[in-house]
Formats: structure tokens, sequence, C-alpha cells
């Protein structure tokens, strides 16, 4: 909790049948990545949509919202949840999500969600924050640099095993940088990871 911007970074699992009954939020980014299974989201705005492995869910909830999120399927959904503040307080609430598959991602960061000013990515979902969201999966042996844009980056290892800057992490390991120009990040294993550089 409380990096910079990021209020929030839950790595979940929702057992079959399981999840979350209806309940309100107010003047946060809400970012949903799903990693295995299948996750159900409704909220009182009348959207309603399922999110599978590799798809990415903005909600914004603005001055306020109420949502469920429930495992339909047979089998748990794992999934990352991320809450970012948002730049503005009172805006109106949206939805959407939008899927991304492995060769997009593959050996390289790509951007799955990004500040709603921010040109230049049109295919990202966007949200009200000096935030940019990346995915990668990494193949062992495969390296990415990252340009750090903020003064703040949040590395997460959903699976596998890298180096940052040197520093071994493994499955379920974040890191926090700050101040730094660049990160180093380096696959030891087949490795899937979600970055954010945010202020």
């Amino acid at each position: 909790m409380n990096f910079g911007a990021l209020r929030v970074y839950n790595d979940d699992v929702v057992q079959p049948g399981g999840g979350f009954d209806d309940h309100p939020h107010r003047d946060m980014e809400i970012i949903t990545y799903v990693v295995d299974g299948q996750l159900t989201h409704r909220d009182h705005l009348g959207n309603e949509g399922v999110v599978h492995p590799g798809e990415v869910q903005v909600m914004s909830a603005g001055k306020g919202t109420v949502h469920a999120e429930f495992n339909p399927s047979d089998k748990p959904v794992r999934l990352n949840q991320i809450w970012i503040m948002p730049r503005h307080k009172g805006n109106k609430p949206r939805w959407e999500q939008k899927p991304f598959t492995r060769e997009q991602r593959l050996n390289k960061l790509l951007p799955v969600v990004t500040a709603t000013d921010d040109g230049g990515k049109a295919d990202a979902l966007t949200i009200d924050a000096d935030a940019t969201l990346y995915v990668s999966t990494l193949e062992k042996g495969h390296k990415v640099t990252h340009q750090a844009k903020n003064d703040k980056v949040y590395l997460f290892v959903i699976d596998g095993q890298v180096t940052v800057d040197g520093q071994p992490l493994e499955t379920g390991d974040q890191a926090r940088i700050v101040d730094a120009t660049k990160v180093e990040i380096g696959a030891t294993k087949d490795t899937e990871l979600l970055l954010i550089d945010l202020k």
C-alpha cells in the first residue's frame, strides 16, 4: 500500500462460485489483470462483462460506483488488482476492458494502461493518473530495459524469476524503485510480470 499514487496492489485467488458482493468505490482508478480463470464484473451503471486471462479491465470509480465481482466458473481465478489514486475527484464513473495477447507482450514491456492525456498509445486503456502499466511475458534469458518516465517504478513478479538491476526476484516478489532513469530486467526463468511507472 501507498507507494506514490499506488494505493493497493492485490494478488488474489477467487475460488469457484466465490467473489465480492455489491460494494461501493469512490475516487479511485481500479485496474484488474486476470492471470488465470475468469472474473465477471457487474456494476450499477449496467456494465457487465467477463474478464479472461490476458485481459485488462479499468474501472474509474469517480464520484461513486457500486459493483460486484465473482467467479462463475468451476476453476479458481487468479487476478492482480491495482488501485491508483486519480488526479481529480468527482469524475464521471466509467468502465472498459480489453484483451491483450501473449504475442503482444512476449519479451517486451507492453503498455496496457496509460494516462488519459498520454498520446501515442492508442491501444492502451486510460486512467486519470500519472501512471502507465506494462505487462510482459519474458522467456528465460531475455532482457528488457524500462526507461522511467516518472520518479517511481513498481514491479511485481506474477510468476517466474528475474533480476531487477541485478537483484533477484521470484514469484510474488515486488520491487519499489525510486529516482531511476532506467530499470534493467532479465529473466532467469520464464516469467510473467507487471510494471507500473508512476508519480
